[in-house]
Parts: C-alpha cells; structure tokens; sequence
C-alpha cells in the first residue's frame, strides 16, 4: 500500500460489527487479550476495487459488497466496544470501524501483525475516505 488513492487495493481482514462485539463476555475478552481471533470471527480479503469496497467472506451468503452510498462514516479509534486494554497500547492497534447503511458499525483489523499489534487500518480508512469522494 503505497498511496491512499491506490486502486484497486487488497489486504487481509479480520472483523465483527458493533453488535457481535457487544455480547462478547468478559472470557471472551480475555482470550482477546491473547488474540484477537477470539473477538473478531469474521475473516477474508477486503479489497477496493471495480465492484465497490469488499469483505470477502463476510458471512453464510458471502461477500459484502458496499457502494459509495453505503458508507456513511470512516474512522479509526478506540471504543467501549474494543478499547486498549484489548488492542494494544499503541495507536496502531486502533479498529478500522466503518459505519454502514442497514448494517450498523463494522470494526476491522486489517492486515494485521499479532506479534506487534499493527494493522494498516489508518492507511485504509485515508483509502476508504478518498474513494469515497470519488462519488458522484
């Protein structure tokens, strides 16, 4: 990933919503502690291209498939939901979280390292916001 405006892009996700992250239990959040994996069941490839943004695999009936129209918010931060004690101390653990219509808060790691604790979720959210404004 060299540029935001870089497309079409792909990397590795993992991911849950807002409300999957709510009814994890405290032993759920410890093992998240360990690994994320444990909080985040969603896996695939998110990928901007042609198509819209992509979370491959996303569920039983497969991709998620977003629009321009379907994004209506891109950050990067900590939240109640996922905060540093389960993310790591360094800012480069912060969720990629997207606010999507019909669907609520998407929170993913992308492309992340276990061992450091990095994702590049800053880079993809400056990705995501510049396709964004390519709407029209």
């Amino acid at each position: 990933m060299n540029t935001a405006q870089e497309f079409p892009a792909a990397a590795p996700y993992i991911g849950a919503t807002a409300d999957e992250l709510s009814r994890m239990t405290t032993a759920d959040k410890v093992a998240g502690g360990v690994s994320q994996k444990a909080l985040f069941q969603r896996r695939g490839t998110l990928t901007l291209d042609e198509r819209g943004l992509v979370l491959g695999g996303w569920g039983d009936g497969g991709d998620l498939v977003l629009g321009h129209g379907d994004v209506t918010d891109v950050r990067v931060e900590f939240t109640d939901l996922y905060g540093r004690f389960i993310g790591g101390l360094l800012n480069a653990g912060k969720p990629l979280i997207l606010t999507v219509a019909g669907v609520g808060e998407i929170y993913l790691l992308v492309d992340r390292k276990e061992f450091m604790e990095t994702t590049d979720d800053r880079a993809w959210a400056e990705r995501i916001r510049a396709w964004r404004a390519t709407a029209g």
